[in-house]
């Protein structure tokens, strides 16, 4: 069974960083293009960074230059690395595969708030 578990979130003042993890286990990862979502309060999930097999990296227009998404195989981890945060990134992330997604993880919370 496909486990997605993601972590590195928390609370961060505008301009901070984090940089966000997420685990898959199975084959999910070795065979998809991943992605990084997020879902704020009240909002619908959105598409927030996408790497396919090849690295080729892809990211929505409201974190590109900010946000960089990166792969391990060796680690079967996908991560986030998020800079100059913007309280308009509050929100949980998830991570899953891009066209064939497996059941949703836990999400890990990531607050921007002075």
């Amino acid at each position: 069974q496909v486990q997605l578990v993601e972590s590195g979130g928390g609370l961060v003042q505008p301009g901070g960083s984090l940089r966000l993890s997420c685990v898959a286990s199975g084959f999910i990862f070795d065979f998809n293009t991943m992605a990084w979502y997020r879902q704020a309060p009240g909002k619908e999930r959105e598409l927030v960074a996408s790497i396919t097999i090849a690295g080729s990296t892809n990211y929505a227009e409201s974190v590109k230059g900010r946000f960089t998404i990166s792969r391990d195989y060796a680690k079967r981890t996908v991560y986030l690395q998020m800079n100059g945060l913007k309280a308009e990134d509050t929100a949980v992330y998830y991570c899953n595969a891009l066209q064939h997604p497996a059941s949703w993880g836990q999400g890990t919370s990531v607050t921007v708030s002075s």
